[in-house]
């Protein structure tokens, strides 16, 4: 058997895999765009407002500080409005009897696969926007040093459900969740 023979052999193995690097099938909730659209644009205008205040309070102030101010208002409505949808384009995540598969961030992607047979704990949580809009971020804990695998802003009934459904599995699946 020749070397490129036992390569193609090996690289056809790789891609019958069920969890081979690729996107995870589900998007999240479309309300995360909302969300976090809100939650950048409320640090923002903290940044952004105290820097009008202190124009409209210093009329004298240097033209530098005028320039930063509009600096940072051009990069404030950039990162509002990109952010958003460019998370919301790159954030999935899928579950099996087998793991939880999540791809996310935006500058910065991660990509996590959680064995079923390593989870200590299924959490579900919701901050005062995510209640706002009906989302949850589902957590799930395993032994891993990179920490928990993070599924944020599903709909709410659906986080419920899958946290059902993974604690489900989890207790069904022999293993020592280490």
């Amino acid at each position: 058997m020749s070397s490129a023979h036992g390569r193609n052999r090996q690289t056809r193995g790789v891609e019958n895999t069920e969890w081979r690097l690729r996107p995870p099938a589900n998007l999240v909730g479309k309300r995360a765009i909302l969300h976090w659209t809100l939650r950048a644009a409320i640090g923002w205008i903290v940044v952004v407002g105290a820097q009008g205040i202190h124009l409209l309070v210093d009329a004298g102030a240097p033209g530098w500080t005028k320039v930063a101010a509009l600096v940072s208002l051009v990069v404030a409505v950039a990162h509002v409005v990109v952010m958003p949808r460019w998370r919301y384009a790159v954030h999935r995540w899928e579950t099996s009897p087998t793991a939880v598969y999540t791809r996310s961030g935006w500058v910065n992607q991660e990509w996590r696969l959680a064995p079923v047979s390593r989870i200590q704990t299924v959490d579900t949580a919701r901050g005062p926007l995510q209640q706002l809009l009906k989302l949850s971020t589902v957590t799930v804990t395993t032994a891993s040093a990179a920490g928990p695998v993070k599924i944020e802003n599903l709909d709410a009934s659906l986080a419920a459900r899958i946290a059902d459904e993974l604690t489900s599995t989890t207790q069904a699946t022999p293993g020592d969740a280490t």
